[in-house]
């Protein structure tokens, strides 16, 4: 029978064939030297035409199929004669096997860092912005413990009747703390000495001043006593004791002192009165908290205002009342009742 004609040779590989590549051991028989004179990588059988063809067909799915990137290109012809053959089986080296995991490893790798290029963007911004946060505030808090913002002046306001550079010697152990640690508890063991204190508050004011802000007490009369003259206020705290009447501050009569509890009903009628009222005031009674009554010295005229509730209102009906009927033609005044006044 005569041999068909062989097929042309296989386009040459994409990649160089290296000593890793897949080796397929050679053709054994008799016919060596008619393989020989074959085009590398094909066996054809001279005595079956489907052979031929499906050498053909090999050879087609071998230029198309796409080359990996671990693997030469190989010979469909090849691989028909090759698997022919039970005594021969193409050899693969486990070097190639780990070349080609990693090369799959490595391409997962690129793929998932390309996808998430937007992600790790996003994060690190927000890192950066969390980091500037922290430093930003570790550098306040440090610079505010710091003795960069360290007290060197006291500045003590609101004092009329109290010499402010006292107070202000007084605080003088705060001099030189940073402000952050000023210690409120040795502030208000100092301020205690001052009776004429009510309220303070301290205002820290960057980079070196304290400012204490105080409220003074205001009196509102004296109680006689064997000491004297005690000056206090609405809430019965003595705020200073002289021999002789102090002027300008009414005299308390209180039937059990300034612990009574006809004292506090005192002090809130004497606060609500108006200045052009007050000022006429120079002297204050009570027996109980229902009984309160003023005594206007230039004319020696009463008011009796009885307890403390709606003293507002009293105020303002008495000033009225007294426009109209002026303390000189009236000895008594009786506003216990707002809504019916008494005058006689």
């Amino acid at each position: 029978m005569r041999r068909p004609s062989p097929l042309p040779p296989p386009p040459p590989s994409r990649e160089p064939a290296t000593d890793d590549a897949i080796r397929f051991a050679p053709e054994g028989g008799a016919d060596d030297a008619e393989l020989a004179a074959e085009p590398s990588g094909f066996v054809a059988d001279p005595t079956s035409a489907e052979a031929s063809a499906a050498s053909g067909a090999a050879n087609e799915l071998a230029d198309t199929a796409p080359v990996l990137p671990f693997e030469r290109p190989v010979d469909g012809d090849a691989l028909l004669s090759e698997s022919a053959d039970d005594g021969d089986a193409p050899t693969m080296r486990a070097r190639d096997v780990w070349a080609a995991a990693r090369a799959r490893r490595r391409a997962l790798r690129a793929e998932v860092r390309r996808f998430t290029a937007r992600q790790r963007r996003r994060r690190m911004t927000w890192l950066g912005v969390a980091g500037a946060l922290v430093l930003l505030v570790l550098g306040t808090v440090g610079a505010a413990y710091s003795p960069l913002f360290g007290v060197e002046r006291v500045r003590v306001v609101g004092t009329s009747a109290l010499p402010a550079e006292t107070v202000e010697q007084a605080l003088s152990g705060q001099l030189g703390r940073p402000l952050a640690l000023v210690d409120s508890s040795e502030v208000k063991a100092a301020l205690v000495a001052f009776p004429l204190v009510e309220s303070y508050t301290l205002e820290a004011r960057p980079p070196h001043d304290l400012i204490v802000r105080i409220v003074e007490r205001t009196p509102i009369g004296t109680i006689k006593s064997a000491a004297g003259y005690t000056l206090v206020d609405a809430a019965g705290v003595a705020l200073s004791t002289t021999p002789a009447r102090p002027k300008g501050h009414p005299i308390i009569d209180v039937r059990g002192g300034v612990t009574s509890r006809a004292f506090p009903a005192i002090g809130r009628v004497y606060r609500s009165l108006p200045d052009d009222i007050r000022t006429q005031v120079t002297a204050m009674s009570a027996s109980t908290p229902n009984d309160v009554t003023l005594t206007l010295g230039k004319t020696d005229t009463d008011v009796v205002w009885g307890d403390a509730s709606d003293s507002a209102y009293k105020a303002i009906v008495l000033e009225r009342i007294m426009a109209v009927r002026p303390p000189s033609k009236v000895s008594v005044y009786d506003v216990s009742s707002p809504s019916a006044v008494v005058v006689r």
